[in-house]
């Protein structure tokens, strides 16, 4: 499948592995993430039930364990690496982009290792009302071949980076802007920003940086 009909799809699976196996938790005053030095903890240090607990489940009922399951996530390490059609549980709908692989990694406000909600599943936007100013994260890199039109065969690779919108930003014909009117990113899926596409594909004319975020001009990419 070629790299350029990923391009709308990879927004889906960015957005819809989170709804499917996560639960929302808003609380005023999310717990203490800082020891008694000021450094910044972990959640696992928050008193929030963990994965090793044993106790935490995907939404279909699958105990969460460390390391990889069966699909490629690595919930522990907020890291995905697989097939594209694994991360969809090898869906019928997705074979046509089963010869992709994709490797997703996100921090702690997009996708929580811990429950601190006590519903039995991982939190997601911790201590928000919604992804908006909570400073999530998201990166997708994809590969693939595919043999053009004129029987060449090709490599392609293709990365992205989403964010959050900050809570001062303000949208604007479909994108994001900061409060200083710094364009932060396209706008997907509501809440976010895309702030980094790099495409390479020799055979389709892509040869590396698409876009980068001028409020976000220091990010490396992959």
């Amino acid at each position: 499948m070629k790299k350029h009909v990923l391009k709308l799809a990879l927004s889906v699976i960015a957005i819809l592995f989170i709804m499917a196996f996560t639960s929302t938790a808003v609380f005023a005053d999310p717990p203490t993430r800082f020891d008694e030095k000021g450094n910044e903890t972990a959640w696992s240090n928050s008193g929030c039930t963990t994965i090793q607990s044993g106790e935490l489940y995907t939404s279909d009922g699958r105990l969460l364990t460390t390391g990889y399951d069966i699909w490629g996530y690595n919930y522990q390490a907020h890291m995905f690496n697989g097939g594209y059609c694994d991360a969809y549980r090898d869906a019928a709908w997705c074979q046509p982009y089963k010869d992709v692989n994709l490797t997703m990694k996100w921090n702690d406000a997009w996708l929580s290792n811990t429950d601190c909600s006590d519903d039995g599943l991982l939190d997601r936007h911790y201590g928000f009302l919604s992804y908006i100013g909570s400073g999530a994260w998201l990166t997708n890199h994809q590969k693939g071949s595919y043999i053009d039109d004129a029987g060449n065969s090709c490599s392609w690779e293709y990365f992205v980076k989403i964010i959050a919108a900050p809570s001062d930003a303000y949208k604007l014909s479909g994108v994001w802007f900061a409060s200083d009117d710094t364009e932060i990113g396209p706008a997907i899926w509501g809440d976010f920003a895309i702030i980094q596409q790099i495409s390479n594909d020799p055979c389709y004319g892509d040869h590396g940086l698409d876009y980068l975020s001028p409020d976000h001009a220091g990010f490396g990419g992959w």
